[in-house]
């Protein structure tokens, strides 16, 4: 802690700074859309593959297991370097890491789409990671300082409405573009958009005061290296039958050695003299601490969710990708009807409840969606379940944002946004690789090991209808994973204290 507040007061300030966080504050309005519009390109990137899983199975002639990684290797990639990203916007100031992220990011949207190999598609995936890793936490912290108390809420709630929208306007986005111009095209996106967002961050985003940090390098080592053991083992031990992958390397081992290498880094951050990679303290605040169990139950689920539905809607019902898309349409509706209510109602209400309702609709829309899926489910029966998800997103995501960091020092605000955006990037990673895992499990349990092959589920083709309805069963049972860990979060959630009263005093 100490070293933390001798960082924290010192500030290297140029002389235009100040009067740039003045003027942003009378009208900070603005810089809030520039920095929307980034994060909902992001956050949109992360889902909207999920629907294209089939066509890029076929059109790059891969497997299951292997396009999984183009999702799971851009969570990955995303996620390690999030806690040093969001120091290095203290450190450089945010508007100056959130700009190179952001052009690192389209660049290698580019790449994704020109790509012709699987492997040159996870590897254009990973520099896409990277590049949202230094655009993420650079969002949060602008919020935090550059919005006075009283509408700093109202701004956290717009800001966790864009991240609810966007992880429900990409499969049906990704649908549309898929089906009229080809896979290519939910990367290609990214391009205008990219580079309309720059323009807007440079001219609205405000530079901010900096402070001086130092990063602690063997922080970021050890918790790259557990992640990926641990995702690696977790992903890839149905192919390996939960056994051994090379000589005395085995899937239990990596997932063990994960696990070790993780509980190492938190003993290093809270042994090390250096300032922690993140800073311990942080989770002595309660709110904060509540806040990231939901929000990693969150960021695993909206992972999760998304590959059993559209696989099972592409590949046992036949819809074409927009058409399976389209299913999210009333949950998307909604959210975007009811997110602006949400968003007043967190300044006003203890979050506990509008959080508390909002991720149990999240974990009874799942189950709901479980339950439905069979062979012969026609679309108007999942109506239902996709408006209970849009109660969920619409009151979700605003009350654990804001409460996340609302009552952090201001001189935190780099740590905890980092260490936030991060707990949420865990949470997917390790949500496409359970689903993942948990996908092939099921098939092995229903069908005795059947699995798709490269580009079964990509141009029309469908699964056998003697193997459907077993097939949707094994879809409908994976979602059954994400709805438990969302439970655990109402109940973390319903746990809050009331930061109004906290302001008050």
């Amino acid at each position: 802690m100490t070293d933390l507040s001798r960082s924290s007061s010192t500030s290297e300030t140029t002389p235009a700074a100040p009067r740039r966080e003045n003027t942003t504050r009378d009208n900070p309005w603005p810089a809030l859309w520039a920095l929307c519009l980034g994060f909902f390109m992001i956050l949109l990137d992360t889902t909207i593959v999920a629907v294209g899983t089939p066509a890029i199975m076929n059109g790059l002639h891969a497997d299951l297991g292997a396009v999984v990684w183009v999702t799971s290797a851009y969570l990955l990639a995303y996620a390690v370097p999030l806690l040093v990203s969001g120091r290095l916007g203290d450190r450089y100031g945010p508007k100056n890491v959130y700009l190179v992220g952001l052009a690192v990011f389209t660049l290698a949207s580019l790449w994704c789409g020109l790509t012709g190999s699987i492997e040159g598609l996870i590897a254009a995936r990973v520099l896409q990671g990277l590049g949202a890793a230094a655009m993420s936490p650079q969002t949060m912290a602008v919020i935090t300082r550059i919005f006075p108390g009283e509408t700093r809420g109202t701004a956290m709630g717009l800001w966790g409405s864009v991240a609810g929208v966007a992880t429900l306007v990409g499969p049906i986005l990704g649908g549309v573009l898929i089906d009229h111009v080809g896979w290519e095209w939910i990367f290609f996106i990214n391009i205008p958009v990219g580079i309309i967002a720059f323009v807007m961050a440079l001219k609205l985003v405000p530079s901010l005061p900096v402070h001086t940090h130092t990063f602690d390098w063997i922080g970021v080592l050890l918790s790259g290296i557990g992640m990926f053991l641990l995702v690696f083992g977790l992903q890839e031990g149905n192919r390996y039958d939960w056994g051994t992958i090379t000589g005395v390397i085995s899937v239990p081992l990596l997932i063990v050695a994960g696990i070790a290498v993780l509980v190492a880094f938190v003993v290093w951050q809270r042994l090390t003299r250096a300032e922690p990679l993140i800073p311990l303290v942080l989770f002595t605040f309660r709110n904060f601490l509540l806040a990231n169990v939901a929000i990693f139950g969150v960021g695993l689920a909206i992972t999760a969710m998304n590959f059993p539905i559209m696989v099972w809607a592409q590949s046992v019902r036949g819809w074409t990708p927009t058409q399976a898309a389209l299913l999210m349409a009333p949950t998307a509706v909604l959210t975007l009807g009811l997110a602006p209510v949400a968003g007043r109602l967190v300044n006003r209400m203890h979050p506990r409840l509008i959080a508390g309702f909002g991720l149990t609709c999240f974990a009874v829309g799942i189950v709901w969606y479980g339950l439905a899926l069979h062979s012969d489910t026609p679309w108007w029966q999942l109506v239902a379940p996709a408006l209970v998800l849009g109660l969920a997103n619409a009151f979700m995501w605003a009350p654990i944002s804001v409460t996340a960091t609302r009552t952090l020092p201001p001189a935190r605000a780099g740590a905890g946004s980092g260490v936030f955006n991060a707990t949420r990037q865990l949470g997917a990673v390790l949500g496409s690789a359970a689903i993942a895992a948990l996908m092939e499990s099921r098939l092995a349990s229903h069908l005795g090991g059947y699995s798709m092959p490269a580009g079964e589920a990509g141009g029309g083709a469908r699964v056998p209808a003697v193997a459907a309805e077993s097939f949707s069963r094994a879809m409908g049972e994976s979602l059954y994973l994400p709805a438990a860990v969302v439970a655990v979060g109402v109940v973390a959630v319903l746990f809050f204290d009331n930061p109004h009263q906290a302001e008050r005093r």
